[in-house]
C-alpha cells in the first residue's frame, strides 16, 4: 500500500500546532505520520461513513415531507414556525452532539461511540412514530433523535482524515452520498406510507427497522487507524488560528440559510404554486438526487481546485439561486429550480467537512476541531428554520429566501477570506 506525508502546516497553522503538539496522549504516533490515501481498508471505511451519512443527514434533510405532513395533520393547529422548532432542534443537537463525539472519537475511537448511538437512534425513530402532540414531537424527533445523530454523525466523517490526506476531498464527497441517497429514498419511503393503508406510525416504524439493518453493517465497516489520545471537548488554541476561525463562521452562514429549501419547498408548491401534494413532497427527493450528482462532483474537483476555493464558489452560487426560488411560478420551472439547486447545494454537504479538516494542524485533532466547530453549527441549525418560518409566516416565502440568500453571499465572503488567509497565493491550491 502505498503512503503519502502529509503536507507541512501552513503559516497561520503553526501557533496552533506549537500548543496542541504537546497535549499528553495515551499512544505517541510516529514522528513522521503517513496517510495511505487509499487501500481496501480505507475505502471500506468510506463505504461504512457513507452509509452513517445517508442513515443520519440523509434522514435529517427530509424534514421538509415531515414538516408538510404535521401541518395537514397531528399540528395542523400550530405555525410554520412551530413545526420547523421540530427540525431545527433535530440538527441543533445533531451538530452540538458531534463536540462531545469529536472528543470521545479522539480519545476511544469510532466503534465505542457508534454502536449505543446506532440502537438510540433508532429508538428516537420509533419514540416518533407513537408521537401526537407537539411536545412529544420534539422531545423524541428533535432532542433525542438530533443527540443520537449527532454521535453518528461527526466520528463517520472524523474517522475519513485518519486515512485519506491528498484525495481526503474525494474520500468525504463519497461520504457524503450517502446523504444524497437517503435524501433521495426516505422522503419517497414516508409519502407512499403516509398516503396509503400502512399510515404515518408503521410507516415511520418501517424507515427504523431498515436503518437499524443498514447501521449495523456501517459499524463493523468503520474503524480508526491513528492511535487514541487524551481527548478534549474544546482545542482552545484553534481561535488563535485565524483560517480555522473563518471557515467556522463561513460555514456557520451556509448551515444558516441552505436549510431553509430542505424544510419550506413542499409547502411553497403546495400553498403557492398549487402543486400536487404527492409531487410536492417528492421535490425533496429530486433535490437529493441531483445533490448525490452534486456531492460527488465537487468532491472529486476539490482535490484538483483546492476546497476553501471551490466551496467560496459553491456558497455564493447557492446564495444567489436560493434568492431566484420565489421567481419560479409554474410546476416545470419550480422542478428544473429545484435540480439545479439540488446539484449546487451538493457542494456545500460535500466540501464544509474537507474544508475544516483541511485547517487542521494535525490529523490525529481531527476530531476534537471538528467536534468544536459543530457546536457553532447546532446554533445555526437550531435558529436558521424558526426564522425562516417566522419570516414565511408574517411575511411571505420571497421575505424568507432573501434571508436565506443572504446568508448563504455572507457565507461565501468569509470563506473567500478563509482560502486567502490560509494560502495567500492564489496560484497555489487551498
Amino acid at each position: 500500500m502505498s503512503t503519502k506525508e502529509v503536507s507541512a502546516p501552513r503559516p497561520d497553522e503553526e501557533k496552533a500546532m506549537s500548543t496542541v503538539s504537546d497535549e499528553p496522549s495515551k499512544s505517541t504516533p510516529p514522528p513522521h505520520l503517513t496517510i495511505p490515501d487509499g487501500g481496501t481498508r480505507a475505502w471500506l471505511v468510506v463505504l461504512g461513513a457513507m452509509i452513517i451519512n445517508g442513515c443520519s443527514f440523509g434522514y435529517s434533510s427530509s424534514f421538509g415531507v415531515y414538516q408538510a405532513y404535521y401541518q395537514l395533520n397531528q399540528l395542523s393547529s400550530k405555525t410554520a414556525s412551530d413545526i420547523a422548532w421540530i427540525g431545527s432542534i433535530q440538527l441543533c443537537f445533531m451538530f452540538a452532539g458531534g463536540v462531545v463525539a469529536g472528543a470521545l472519537f479522539d480519545r476511544y475511537g469510532a466503534r465505542v461511540i457508534m454502536v449505543p448511538a446506532c440502537g438510540a437512534y433508532v429508538l428516537a425513530i420509533m419514540f416518533t412514530s407513537l408521537c401526537t402532540e407537539y411536545y412529544q414531537f420534539i422531545l423524541a424527533q428533535g432532542v433525542f433523535g438530533g443527540l443520537a445523530n449527532g454521535f453518528l454523525f461527526s466520528p463517520a466523517i472524523a474517522v475519513v482524515g485518519h486515512y485519506f490526506a491528498k484525495k481526503r476531498g474525494a474520500a468525504l464527497g463519497m461520504v457524503a452520498i450517502g446523504s444524497s441517497v437517503g435524501g433521495v429514498i426516505i422522503p419517497i419511503a414516508l409519502e407512499r406510507s403516509f398516503n396509503s393503508r400502512v399510515g404515518f406510525g408503521w410507516g415511520v416504524r418501517a424507515v427504523g427497522f431498515v436503518m437499524l439493518f443498514l447501521l449495523a453493517i456501517a459499524c463493523v465497516l468503520v474503524k480508526e487507524r491513528l492511535p487514541p489520545r487524551a481527548g478534549r471537548l474544546f482545542a482552545p488554541e484553534a481561535v488563535r488560528q485565524k483560517s480555522y476561525v473563518l471557515v467556522v463562521a463561513g460555514v456557520f452562514f451556509l448551515i444558516w440559510g441552505v436549510f431553509i429549501i430542505y424544510f419550506f419547498i413542499s409547502g411553497y408548491a403546495i400553498s403557492k404554486i398549487r402543486m400536487d401534494t404527492d409531487l410536492a413532497f417528492y421535490l425533496l427527493s429530486i433535490i437529493n438526487g441531483a445533490s448525490l450528482v452534486g456531492r460527488l462532483f465537487f468532491g472529486f474537483m476539490s482535490d484538483k481546485a483546492g476546497v476553501l476555493t471551490l466551496l467560496s464558489f459553491v456558497a455564493v452560487a447557492n446564495g444567489v439561486l436560493i434568492l431566484c426560488w420565489t421567481q419560479t411560478v409554474n410546476q416545470a420551472g419550480l422542478i428544473a429550480w429545484s435540480v439545479i439547486f439540488g446539484f449546487m447545494s451538493g457542494g456545500i454537504f460535500s466540501l464544509f467537512p474537507a474544508a475544516i479538516a483541511s485547517v487542521v494542524p494535525k490529523p490525529q485533532f481531527i476530531g476534537v476541531y471538528m467536534g468544536q466547530s459543530m457546536a457553532a453549527f447546532g446554533i445555526a441549525g437550531l435558529s436558521g428554520g424558526p426564522i425562516a418560518g417566522a419570516i414565511v409566516s408574517k411575511y411571505g416565502f420571497f421575505d424568507a429566501a432573501v434571508f436565506g440568500g443572504v446568508s448563504l453571499l455572507a457565507g461565501g465572503a468569509l470563506l473567500v477570506a478563509a482560502r486567502f488567509t490560509h494560502q495567500p497565493n492564489w496560484s497555489v491550491k487551498a
